[in-house]
């Protein structure tokens, strides 16, 4: 079974198993020039409904079912997800899958970036993935959050609301919904702060990143719930939760699309 965070090194040596599935949720243009030998290309629009206005929830269990389908996933399959930003999209995908019941998938640390930094092989082919008939059964409840829980439980005490998004965002500076600044109570950690740039964006230590987040108090005694704001920033952050070993974090594809837009709720901003 491969580790959750895989280094390119390791996923080097295991090209060639039976039931791996490697996705490249990079850009094209990168993609067909040079990727993981074997990497199939995912769109990763294909991953949100687009629907407006929270473009981030997740697809119909039907279009998932097509999707994967159409991927080669069977039940079995262990995914390897990555893409050229850091994990953005890659975590999109992995949260995607958990979200779904399909618990078998690791995250290669750094992508495209980081593989092509230790001078492993490449292949610009693209290969034709061999259909399968995948089937979205019931979700895991653990994974998703929707706006009605969100609204019960956001002042819970032992709850912490994980911003993602950037810190003009949070402030209310930028505002990319009817609302400006931020869940009450939410705290802000930008999900590229987790990444390594002088080290092909793999992740920065993980004990640096875990004492970052306690201090702030994202803590694994509390139920973490991330958001930014179509869930794609925040996926990443989700499993950079999951690689730290929290056992209670979710995820919310409304994310501030939906909760800034949405009548009922209430928005804060620092003071000045």
């Amino acid at each position: 079974m491969l580790p959750l965070l895989l280094e390119p090194s390791e996923l080097a040596k295991h090209l060639d198993d039976d039931k791996l599935l490697i996705i490249d949720l990079g850009k094209p243009t990168i993609y067909v020039q040079a990727h993981v030998p074997g990497a199939i290309h995912l769109d990763f629009k294909r991953l949100q409904s687009g629907a407006q206005p929270a473009p981030g929830m997740i697809p119909s269990d039907d279009a998932l079912s097509d999707l994967f389908s159409s991927l080669g996933l069977t039940p079995d399959t262990h995914v390897v997800a990555y893409d050229d930003e850091g994990g953005g999209w890659a975590g999109r995908l992995l949260w995607t899958l958990d979200a779904i019941g399909h618990k078998h998938y690791s995250y290669l640390n750094g992508g495209i970036h980081a593989w092509l930094s230790e001078g492993l092989p490449t292949s610009s082919e693209s290969p034709e993935p061999v259909p399968s008939d995948y089937e979205v059964g019931e979700h895991d409840p653990q994974t998703e959050v929707d706006l009605a829980y969100l609204l019960a439980h956001y002042q819970d005490t032992d709850l912490a609301l994980w911003d993602s998004r950037s810190e003009e965002e949070y402030a209310g500076v930028r505002a990319f919904a009817q609302k400006a600044g931020h869940i009450p109570g939410a705290i802000h950690y930008e999900w590229t702060e987790a990444m390594d740039r002088s080290n092909n964006l793999r992740l920065r230590p993980l004990d640096d990143i875990r004492a970052e987040l306690e201090a702030r108090g994202i803590t694994p005694d509390k139920e973490v719930i991330c958001h930014c704001q179509t869930h794609h920033r925040s996926s990443f952050s989700w499993l950079v939760a999951k690689i730290l070993g929290y056992p209670r974090v979710r995820g919310y594809a409304g994310s501030w699309a939906e909760w800034g837009n949405h009548p009922d709720t209430p928005a804060e901003k620092p003071n000045p």
